[in-house]
């Protein structure tokens, strides 16, 4: 046997020798993560400097989906194989309304809405009827001017608004001290329940919300 051909064998054993990876399954996972993004925050860091039409000033948003993302107990499926059409043009813009850019919606439905085992047109619906679902705290939505505030007085102010929600069912994220996501647990039928472990990361120490321009 030759150099070469000792080596593929070595090399074809060892593959076989090693457990196949999971191939992450579209519809099967446990619950949803709701993820709200404040608009100001991401427009601040890179949007606007990347010419985003999410960050035009007429827009004035606030918090926008980033994405309705299907998790296990302890972590989540992504770019799974489905049989589903993908959404065409018009499906992804009509959902740009409430997720900033047509091109946040596609990306969303590639990485976490084919694991939904939905079709792209049922896992928009699902989509708009969480965020739907949820009240957005007014003293949020009429902010005029540059806060600082902790995540649980945010928190705090959506369970105000939602008294069905828990502290333990909400998680605050922040990048650079700023306000990044408002991520809401919720069960497969969209009832609010509880994080687990591995996505309950509140962002420590007071954090800025800027307002919307």
């Amino acid at each position: 046997m030759t150099i070469r051909a000792s080596i593929a064998a070595a090399l074809a054993a060892l593959a076989l020798a090693m457990p196949a990876t999971a191939q992450d399954v579209a519809g099967r996972f446990d619950y949803y993560v709701l993820s709200l993004s404040w608009s100001p925050s991401w427009c601040d860091a890179q949007g606007r400097a990347e010419g985003s039409e999410q960050c035009a000033p007429q827009r004035r948003l606030g918090f926008t989906v980033h994405g309705l993302w299907p998790q296990y107990e302890n972590g989540w499926p992504q770019d799974c194989r489905t049989d589903a059409r993908d959404p065409s043009r018009r499906e992804t813009r009509n959902m740009a309304d409430i997720m900033g850019t047509p091109g946040l919606v596609w990306y969303q439905w590639k990485k976490h809405g084919r694991c939904s085992g939905l079709s792209s047109q049922d896992y928009f619906a699902l989509t708009r009827k969480a965020a739907a679902d949820v009240h957005l705290p007014q003293v949020l939505t009429r902010l005029s001017r540059d806060v600082t505030l902790p995540a649980n007085v945010l928190e705090d102010a959506f369970i105000e608004a939602n008294p069905d929600m828990t502290r333990d069912g909400i998680t605050v994220t922040c990048r650079d001290r700023a306000l990044q996501e408002v991520r809401i647990c919720l069960t497969r039928d969209l009832a609010p329940r509880d994080c687990a472990p591995d996505v309950a990361r509140d962002c420590r120490g007071s954090m800025l919300m800027p307002a919307p321009e």
